[in-house]
C-alpha cells in the first residue's frame, strides 16, 4: 500500500450549541486543528431544491491516524474546511490496521 499524499491542509472543526433563550438552540462551528489531508473525488449528484439547484460531490479524505480519545480524530458530527469549502464527514474507518492512516468519507455541498 503506497502512503498518501497528503498536500492539502484542512481546518477539522467540530459543532458548539448553545442556547438561544427561547427554548431552542444555535449551532456555530470552532476550530480544533488543522490537518494535513489527501482529498479524492469520489462521486456526484445534482438534485433541485425549490428555485436552487444543489450539488453534492463524494470525497475520500486520508489524514494521519490519531487515538481514538484525540480531539484531532475527526469524527462524523464533524466537518473539514478548505477556505469557503465545507466537506461534512459521514464516516470514518482505518486505511491500515496499524491505524497510520484514516479515511474520511465526507460530502460537499454546493448551492448555485
Amino acid at each position: 500500500m503506497n502512503a498518501p499524499r497528503l498536500t492539502r491542509k484542512l481546518v477539522l472543526e467540530a459543532p458548539v450549541r448553545s442556547a438561544d433563550g427561547a427554548g431552542g438552540y444555535t449551532e456555530t462551528w470552532a476550530a480544533l486543528g488543522t490537518l494535513w489531508a489527501e482529498v479524492t473525488a469520489r462521486s456526484g449528484a445534482e438534485r433541485e431544491v425549490g428555485e436552487a439547484s444543489v450539488s453534492r460531490v463524494g470525497y475520500r479524505i486520508v489524514v494521519r491516524g490519531a487515538p481514538e480519545w484525540s480531539s484531532m480524530r475527526p469524527s462524523p458530527d464533524q466537518r473539514f474546511t478548505e477556505g469557503a469549502r465545507r466537506f461534512v464527514i459521514r464516516a470514518v474507518a482505518e486505511r491500515d490496521p496499524r491505524g497510520q492512516y484514516l479515511i474520511c468519507f465526507a460530502d460537499e455541498e454546493v448551492v448555485a
